[in-house]
């Protein structure tokens, strides 16, 4: 995640830059075309869910800049793109019908701020200053996780959707979707927009968002996922994620963070299948949880250097 050319000419472009800057930055990228498809995915699988991402950045952005934050950082997507997820996670689990899910849209953008001022707090600490862990999406998790499980009795069904069931089509199908899934989007015209966006920011950035696509899929083949769940992205979007953070985002890119990241993508997708199989809300935790402890043992590897 970086904040170059964050810089706008007046505060209330900052702000508006800050909207499409944090949908990228889920991503990693602070890049405003990259965040404009990224919210045309949103429109694509529903416009309701896209405004729920919009208002949860805009709380986000709030959040952030009440607990001392910049212009600067939130014109950079850094404090919205959590409040954006949260905003999608709202839709995902309580659909987009009643005005309170775009109050709670916002309220658990705000929540973000405060979250992740104090997930900065810990990381900042003598044990752990000195591995540069990055609070990445742990605030969404957090926020969104506390509101699925407090809203379960409001849950409405996810729609229905015709996915392949043969092996070939399937693992095509989950290219896509891994990484629209990202995001909480369960459709391949998303996925496209997106990993479009991703190679208008960087090739480098693109060409991991389809190795950490398509190293996940296969492993949750091997492990006998059912090519339904392959097929909707469930099974290995976090890989997606984990594959940009550590070939070319928090490790600088070089061919031994590219070797370096194909291990930890593997264990993503075994973290994500062992955590649906146990009925976890599941979110990016596979991919937080498990890019913390590469980033940890990378500190330790002279090959790798952080960015």
């Amino acid at each position: 995640m970086t904040t170059a050319g964050a810089r706008t000419a007046t505060p209330l472009a900052q702000w508006g830059v800050g909207v499409l800057n944090g949908a990228s930055q889920i991503y990693f990228q602070t890049n405003w075309a990259c965040g404009i498809l990224i919210l045309a995915a949103f429109v694509v699988a529903d416009w309701r869910m896209a405004v729920l991402a919009v208002i949860g950045g805009v709380g986000g952005m709030l959040g952030g800049r009440a607990c001392g934050n910049g212009l600067a950082n939130i014109a950079a997507g850094m404090q919205s793109f959590c409040g954006t997820l949260v905003g999608a996670a709202v839709f995902a689990a309580l659909g987009g019908n009643g005005w309170w899910c775009y109050l709670l849209a916002f309220l658990g953008g705000l929540v973000t701020g405060p979250v992740t001022w104090v997930i900065v707090k810990l990381f900042a600490s003598p044990a752990l200053k000195r591995f540069e862990l990055p609070y990445t999406t742990a605030p969404f998790c957090i926020t969104a996780t506390v509101i699925t499980v407090s809203t379960l009795r409001l849950a409405v069904p996810a729609p229905a959707s015709h996915l392949p069931d043969q092996p070939v089509a399937a693992f095509f199908t989950s290219l896509l979707t891994n990484v629209s899934q990202v995001v909480l989007v369960d459709n391949v015209f998303s996925g496209a927009l997106i990993l479009l966006g991703l190679f208008i920011a960087s090739w480098k950035v693109g060409l991991a968002a389809v190795l950490g696509s398509a190293l996940g899929s296969l492993t949750a083949m091997a492990m006998g996922e059912p090519w339904s769940e392959i097929a909707n992205g469930l099974a290995n979007y976090s890989g997606v994620l984990t594959a940009i953070a550590l070939t070319v985002t928090f490790v600088t890119a070089s061919r031994a963070s590219w070797l370096y990241s194909l291990p930890w993508i593997v264990i993503t997708a075994v973290v994500t299948v062992l955590m649906h199989r146990a009925g976890l809300v599941t979110y990016t935790w596979p991919y937080i949880l498990t890019t913390w402890a590469a980033l940890i043992i990378a500190f330790y590897v002279t090959s790798l250097r952080r960015t």
